[in-house]
């Protein structure tokens, strides 16, 4: 059985199995919602299958012990699901509902499953639909902020099993019944107490240990805060943590244990620890590392990671348990860090920390993709020039680090773009974290997250009045809508790209959205208008004297006239690509435009004209000494003087091309100059 882990909300759930050992109680809990899961639902009481899978809802407040119940349930049933557990969260730290498209694509990538860069919630939703159709697989969807979220998730086969977490019911999924989650009873609320303070002092004073379990009212998050505060206070009694808590006078929070508990152990933090604490509030996704803490509260990384450590103890953090130090802040504490900093900090201050921060994450990732860089001198000149503490030792250490923070950073582009008073910041970010991850994973691997970045680019232009970027995100954005099919979709992008880059006077992006409009007609077989925008994009190019590139244009425009059946058109504009390439001096695309033009010319019918040109193609690929191109053109004539009834020649020079093919070596990286810029954010600044 596979345990898969989604990253979906922010906060990254932890992948261990919660053993019997370290559960305590909820005893009638868990043997109701197993119960509910042998429950015969409505739909089989009228005597028809159940068309979707069972729905188990276990609801309560934050803090409440309502995931870990979730999990321990998981480990008890997970034996009947072969095909494994998939979790996701719901909520991001604030409460901030995540995105039904975000969740689906996370869990489609669990299952080792294609979801295409900027699809449809719908498209994505169906997908996963159809995966677990034929599947026996458990659901685990933790923090669900509504019933849309959970229901658009919902596999439509009774064999799958949805364990939903809730602070409330879901009204509108049938045939659910909400477990709703209270205090802990006494017993397992002072073990729970014991396991942070040792034995020793709940033995001597069990009714000191029942009075603080009776001041917390059994809330889990509250006991372990208690017990963490008893942890690092050996010679604090129980008896007056219990008398303070229950003589702690309202104020003005919302009064619940946590919230009372953690006033306490906030009240009594050194200072510069309670600052750090209440600006993790800032930290995107409620993960912090002490890069973050860092920068936020600016200390050194060493005195951020000592506090973090401190903190942890408290219970005020948990460990993410990643390979690197990552922690996350608790959900049930996060309303309460952000009621802290915004009525103890000033604005300024706040705005100040999330620039720091931010800053802070550029200059990682600047690093991160750098150390990729090291053949090129100046990359290795760039990367000795930062400080010590934000570079990484070698390019493994680089993608870890990538790997594990990512849903941090991703977070951190939404972030920033949302405060929309940090703009040159924002794009900044999204500038080098493209770039990274280009760079770690490749283009195809992240385009996902690209076309995220992307479109919060084209945010950020369209807020700020910059044209330039407008364009180049609206082209990144066409780029991969064509790739995955969505071509009018493409098509519209490109003609906006178009207009950007005549209002912002950019050769570049006008040519490229010329030429692209042209590919969009070409896909959609309307060849007349993809000839005409190529024709459009050739004069560009002309006009500035770019031959290469003009005969590149020539050979796009030869190629619709191609596929329109007009080949007389077709010829001239390959022998104009022809003649390009050779005062360019490219014998290589000398030799494959001479190949097509070949091929052209048999589709006409003429097959002499084809051999003879066929022939001089392998020439200037043999001057160019280019096997794979020689090898291609000799199948190329051996097809040709198939078709003229010289069958043994033909032989001949397919027996050379195998040979040739079994010389040659694997061939390097083949991309076209648009895939290995697809990704490119233009911007004003030179800053790499």
């Amino acid at each position: 059985m596979t345990d898969q882990v989604v990253d979906t909300g922010g906060v990254r759930l932890s992948a261990h199995e919660v053993t019997e050992d370290h559960f305590l109680g909820r005893t009638r809990e868990l043997k109701e919602l197993r119960a509910d899961i042998e429950r015969a639902g409505l739909d089989t009481l009228s005597g028809r299958k159940a068309p979707r899978a069972r729905v188990l809802l276990i609801a309560g407040r934050p803090g409440s012990g309502r995931t870990a119940l979730a999990e321990e349930l998981v480990r008890q049933v997970a034996a009947r699901y072969p095909d494994g557990v998939l979790r996701a969260r719901l909520s991001e730290p604030d409460g901030t509902p995540v995105p039904v498209e975000r969740t689906a694509r996370e869990l489609l990538t669990a299952l080792e499953l294609p979801a295409a860069a900027g699809a449809a919630e719908d498209d994505l939703t169906e997908a996963l639909r159809t995966a677990l159709a034929d599947r026996r697989s458990l659901l685990l969807l933790d923090d669900a902020a509504g019933a849309e979220q959970v229901d658009a998730l919902l596999p439509d086969t009774p064999d799958c099993l949805v364990v939903a977490v809730s602070k409330g019911p879901l009204t509108g999924i049938a045939d659910v019944r909400p477990c709703t989650v209270g205090g802990l009873d006494t017993k397992s609320a002072v073990e729970l107490l014991t396991r942070h303070t040792g034995s020793v002092r709940i033995t001597v004073d069990p009714r000191a240990a029942e009075s603080l379990a009776e001041a917390c009212q059994g809330h889990p998050a509250a006991l372990v805060l208690a017990g963490g505060w008893l942890a690092a206070r050996p010679k604090a009694a129980v008896s007056d943590l219990a008398k303070r808590l229950h003589a702690a006078p309202d104020d003005g929070t919302d009064g619940t244990p946590p919230a009372r508990v953690f006033r306490h152990v906030y009240d009594e933090l050194p200072g510069p620890a309670a600052r750090i604490l209440r600006l993790l509030a800032l930290a995107p996704a409620g993960l912090v590392d002490p890069h973050t803490a860092s920068a936020l509260a600016g200390c050194s990384v060493g005195f951020a990671r000592a506090a973090l450590d401190d903190l942890v103890a408290l219970g005020l953090l948990r460990a993410a348990g990643s390979p690197l130090p990552q922690y996350e802040v608790p959900g049930c504490l996060h309303p309460h860090l952000r009621a802290l900093a915004q009525s103890q900090e000033r604005p300024a201050e706040l705005q100040l920390a999330r620039a720091r921060m931010l800053e802070r994450t550029v200059r990682l990732l600047q690093a991160c993709r750098a150390i990729t860089e090291t053949d090129s001198p100046q990359a290795r000149e760039k990367l000795n020039a930062m400080p010590r503490e934000v570079r990484f030792p070698n390019p493994r250490a680089a993608a870890d680090w990538l790997r594990v923070r990512r849903p941090a950073l991703l977070a951190s582009a939404r972030l920033a773009v949302a405060d929309g008073e940090l703009d040159t910041l924002a794009r900044r970010l999204m500038s080098q974290l493209v770039r990274a991850l280009v760079a770690h994973e490749g283009t195809q691997a992240a385009a996902p997250d690209l076309y995220g970045l992307h479109s919060l680019v084209l945010d950020v232009a369209e807020r700020r009045g910059l044209p330039r970027e407008e364009a180049a995100a609206l082209l990144n954005l066409g780029d991969v809508d064509a790739q995955t099919g969505r071509t009018r979709d493409a098509l519209a992008r490109y003609r906006s790209a178009l207009e950007a880059g005549r209002r912002a006077n950019d050769p570049y992006a006008t040519g490229r959205a010329m030429e692209s409009v042209g590919g969009a007609y070409q896909e959609l077989a309307d060849y007349d208008r993809a000839a005409d925008w190529f024709g459009r994009a050739l004069a560009e190019r002309l006009a500035r004297g770019e031959r290469e590139q003009a005969a590149r244009l020539y050979g796009r425009i030869a190629t619709a006239h191609t596929y329109a059946g007009r080949y007389g058109e077709a010829l001239r504009n390959w022998r104009a690509a022809v003649v390009g390439y050779r005062k360019g001096g490219d014998l290589a695309a000398q030799a494959r435009a001479l190949s097509e033009l070949a091929r052209v010319q048999e589709y006409a019918g003429r097959f002499e004209e084809s051999l003879r040109t066929c022939q001089e193609a392998v020439e200037w690929a043999r001057r160019a000494e280019d096997v794979r191109l020689q090898a291609a053109l000799q199948l190329r004539l051996a097809d040709t003087l198939q078709h003229l009834g010289d069958h043994a020649a033909a032989r001949l020079h397919r027996t050379a091309a195998e040979r040739m093919l079994g010389e040659e070596a694997p061939e390097g990286d083949t991309r076209s100059e648009q895939d290995r810029n697809a990704c490119e954010i233009r911007s004003a600044s030179n800053e790499d």
